[in-house]
């Protein structure tokens, strides 16, 4: 077995928010994430868009906002990651693909925005040779060197945020809804990209909404509804819904197209209700749901949040 990496555990993430002038309100986006991964494993966590599930990329390389508030631990290599401990790994033994091209610098050249400060022409040159090996692997000529973000094709600039990212050769690569937008052929080459990653040793932590992209690149996917991870399963079983434990998670593969688009009533409330997040939609509402929330347990190798399991379980002992 692989060695873990990198372990959440009781993740919340809330903002504080002033109202009508002095009012303070805080609102919660993450309430309870939980995860571990390992060397040479990817884990994506699927979930909606606007969810909050780039947050966790955040919190793990500590660049949430000011106005953040953060609990829960997070541990890399069995250490608790403390601030000071993330500014260390950032970049370097952790290192984040961005969701957004405009992580880039409009007013810099492609190579000098990956390899950085310099302080000499010794270090330049090392620098310049690491950068052009990886951009190699990657399919990004000599002519991407020399030109600014606006020039580069989506597909492109994709490329160079993923490669940016390996130059320090992490051990952990978090990889924040790297697919929106691509055609089909630079979205199979970052799912390519990704498993080679895998390949080489590196964890990675795949943060998407798109259900295909995460069924063919992880080896794990955790389903993250409404601040909350409610199931944590192995790939293969979502190959079939009734392999799966919690209703969502079987409602949301039995609306794929391939399923049929078996369409499920209901929203994810926005507020953090009392009892189980998902009781307004279950079909397996029990009364204990009304008041009391499940727990994070593990299931006959899975993971899972919800009564019905946890009943089960203690039935069996």
């Amino acid at each position: 077995m692989n060695d873990e990496l990198l372990s959440v555990s009781h993740l919340s993430v809330s903002f504080r928010q002033y109202v009508g002038g002095l009012h303070q309100n805080t609102i919660k986006t993450i309430s309870d994430l939980s995860l571990t991964i390992d060397e040479g494993e990817i884990v994506a966590v699927l979930g909606s868009s606007g969810s909050g599930k780039s947050l966790l990329a955040h919190a793990i390389l500590g660049i949430l906002p000011e106005n953040a508030i953060c609990s829960g631990i997070i541990s890399y290599k069995g250490n608790i990651l403390d601030e000071d401990a993330k500014e260390q790994l950032r970049g370097n033994e952790i290192c984040l693909i961005p969701q957004s091209v405009n992580f880039l610098d409009p007013l810099m050249k492609i190579y000098q925005q990956a390899i950085g400060e310099v302080k000499d022409k010794d270090e330049e040159i090392a620098k310049r040779k690491n950068q052009r090996r990886i951009f190699d692997k990657y399919g990004l000529d000599e002519s991407v060197d020399e030109m600014y973000p606006f020039e580069l094709s989506g597909g492109m600039a994709r490329k160079v945020l993923l490669s940016t990212a390996l130059l320090s050769n992490p051990k952990l690569v978090v990889a924040d809804e790297p697919t929106p937008g691509l055609d089909k052929k630079s979205v199979d080459e970052t799912i390519n990209d990704l498993k080679q990653m895998s390949m080489e040793g590196k964890g990675v932590l795949l943060i998407t909404h798109e259900i295909d992209v995460a069924l063919r690149t992880a080896h794990r996917i955790a389903i993250f509804y409404s601040g909350y991870v409610i199931e944590i399963n192995s790939v293969e079983n979502f190959s079939d819904s009734s392999l799966l434990l919690h209703p969502y998670t079987k409602a949301l593969i039995d609306a794929l197209p391939r399923n049929g688009f078996k369409l499920t009533e209901g929203v994810q409330p926005l507020v953090d209700i009392k009892g189980c997040i998902y009781k307004e939609n279950c079909p397996h509402k029990m009364d204990i749901c009304e008041n009391i929330r499940p727990e994070l347990v593990e299931y006959k190798g899975a993971m899972i949040r919800c009564h019905m399991y946890n009943k089960e379980e203690s039935d069996e002992t």
